[in-house]
């Protein structure tokens, strides 16, 4: 399960290329919600020798060759930050995105130039050199991407168990307002995922059925930060707390919900045989996973020297750095399996919420 965050997704591209490497066999369902969308697409779009590769090459078309600022102390890094997402909100992104020519007030009203900064064509063809779209449709993998209707306001997930996929449900749920224009898809418009939900957990565990699940949810903010020193601080704890938020309190409310379904479950084991055929107690027992969950938490920390403008920032050298810190976590995670021995409470849900602190790493499971 892949998170929006912008610039931050090469972050899950590193834990996805560890992953490949090291995991017996395939996931089986891959869902992204924005930069977590283009991600899973890229996954599911291609064969399993070809993702990493796939992810490289779209990595390094949208990032600038700007290398070589690690030897910088973090001030200076801070500038190089800034300036270097200055450039990207000046010129867009090569193979995502352009500033429109003609500025939106200069639009007529009720036009998609109207209503964004910035132009997403040249997405479309990224999309479309880079992924087989056929391949995502034959759901040798199952691909769902979270948006959201403009009209209505309701979440919705494309799915490739339901519809036809194709690059306008992946740039649908990219389109973040008022920088990206909405995507037309089926005589709908739509947004990006994140502005009702930043996660797709619940909308995995809600359509998950059978079978024990482990989960690997990536996300690129943060719930957790320290009290920021500076005005460009604080706006990034802000975007932190404000794209977390929601991943936190699903992640708490699917795991609540998963042990009173297994408690439920249990109780209803109790009951006289007579009882429980009745369609009331089927409907209960029908609801959520049948089966044991696990899910490993593995979440960006940004730097000290990464702003408000972390998600927009797309030099090649910072990319780099999130690639190889998704790497550095996932890695790590698999050095320490016995974690995944401590699923045997009886309650239905197991969360491992793992923590880089450049020391250790901890593991929480309620």
């Amino acid at each position: 399960m892949l998170q929006g965050g912008g610039a931050l997704g090469a972050y899950q591209a590193g834990v996805f290329e560890v992953m490949a490497a090291n995991l017996p066999r395939e996931p089986h369902w891959v869902a992204g919600i924005s930069i977590g969308a283009i991600n899973a697409a890229l996954i599911a779009g291609n064969p399993p020798e070809r993702r990493v590769e796939r992810l490289r090459e779209f990595w390094h078309r949208v990032s600038s060759g700007v290398v070589g600022v690690s030897p910088l102390i973090d001030e200076q890094r801070s500038a190089f930050h800034q300036l270097s997402s200055a450039f990207t909100a000046a010129f867009g992104v090569n193979g995502f995105f352009r500033p429109r020519l003609i500025p939106p007030l200069m639009h007529p009203d009720g036009t998609l130039e109207a209503i964004s900064v910035y132009d997403t064509t040249p997405l479309r063809s990224t999309l479309e050199s880079l992924i087989d779209f056929d391949l995502i449709n034959e759901q040798r993998i199952r691909l769902s991407l979270g948006a959201v209707n403009v009209r209505t306001g309701n979440s919705i997930y494309f799915d490739n168990t339901q519809q036809r996929i194709g690059p306008e449900h992946v740039m649908a749920s990219g389109a973040l307002p008022p920088a990206f224009p909405p995507v037309e898809v089926d005589g709908e418009l739509y947004w990006d995922g994140g502005i009702v939900s930043n996660t797709p957990l619940q909308y995995v565990l809600d359509n998950h059925r059978k079978g024990r699940l482990l989960v690997a949810q990536v996300d690129l903010f943060s719930a957790r930060g320290d009290v920021p020193a500076t005005l460009g601080a604080a706006m990034a704890r802000q975007k932190e707390i404000v794209y977390s938020s929601r991943t936190r309190f699903n992640t708490d409310r699917a795991a609540e919900h998963q042990r009173d379904h297994m408690a439920l479950r249990k109780l209803i084991e109790r009951l006289p045989a007579e009882f429980r055929d009745d369609p009331l107690l089927q409907r209960l027992t029908g609801r959520g996973c049948q089966d044991h969950i696990d899910i490993v938490h593995l979440i960006y920390r940004h730097s000290r020297f990464e702003l408000e403008s972390s998600d927009y920032e797309f030099s090649r050298a910072t990319v780099e750095q999130h690639w190889e810190a998704g790497q550095q976590d996932m890695q790590t995670t698999l050095d320490h399996p016995e974690w995944l021995n401590k699923t045997d409470q009886g309650d239905g849900v197991t969360v491992y919420d793992l923590t880089h602190d450049h020391r250790n790493l901890v593991a929480n499971h309620p």
